[in-house]
């Protein structure tokens, strides 16, 4: 036991960092703990759903390879991971939060939005983050540990925001629906299409974007507390 825990500490001591830090970020009204649980176990079932979603191109010859093509065809390449990429593995996060979290009797403010979906990313990048401990060393795998959520935290951020505040407002449910998720959709493809494209020269373009985004975070989060300890 203590064995495999060794193997995943470049998962889970992470994956506790990052608990710890949304927790304290969400320390005036914290969720309950049985909630946020069910919150990454449900990440961790969306990345499957993730998986079966792009095996489901398979069927009608719409998956690629997208290391491939990004040495045969970087429009191609971004085609797919904007279309594809992004769409999938938002898609599969928002689906749980929209059909479970939504409807949790203690979902009373925005911020609220942003922890659980960040809760639903952490356990989607906790999969993501096992499948790739074989192919990295001790090292890259903590820097992949801490970093990998992150990105996934920040683009789950924008639709976990607007859905929520949409659905405790009842204004434009569907509105907020599509066009936050275009929106995380488009960022993450356009991330991977950096990072995977242009592996080198987009390295800076795909940090500033992430960092871009945790910043707008931030102050999102900040401006939340502030509106609600007024109104409190």
């Amino acid at each position: 036991m203590i064995q495999y825990l060794i193997i995943l500490s470049p998962v889970i001591l992470p994956a506790l960092f990052w608990v710890a830090y949304h927790h304290h970020v969400d320390r005036r009204w914290p969720e309950p703990p049985a909630h946020l649980l069910l919150a990454f176990m449900m990440g961790v079932g969306s990345f499957y759903l993730g998986l079966f979603l792009y095996q489901a191109l398979d069927l009608v010859g719409l998956r690629h390879d997208a290391y491939y093509l990004a040495e045969a065809s970087l429009p191609g390449l971004l085609a797919y991971c904007v279309l594809v990429i992004g769409p999938i593995e938002e898609l599969a996060k928002l689906i749980p939060f929209a059909l479970v979290v939504l409807w949790f009797r203690e979902f009373d403010e925005p911020l609220d939005g942003i922890i659980y979906a960040s809760f639903i990313a952490l356990g989607f990048a906790a999969v993501e983050n096992v499948l790739y401990l074989g192919s990295l060393s001790r090292g890259e795998a903590y820097a992949r540990g801490f970093a990998g959520p992150v990105v996934h935290i920040v683009f789950a951020s924008i639709w976990g925001y607007y859905l929520g505040r949409a659905r405790l407002r009842a204004d434009r449910f569907w509105l907020a629906l599509v066009s936050s998720l275009a929106c995380a959709a488009l960022l993450h493809g356009l991330y991977d299409f950096v990072v995977i494209g242009l592996p080198s020269p987009g390295l800076p373009i795909a940090a500033l974007l992430v960092t871009s985004l945790w910043i707008w975070r931030l102050f999102l989060i900040r401006d939340l507390h502030a509106h609600y300890d007024s109104a409190r």
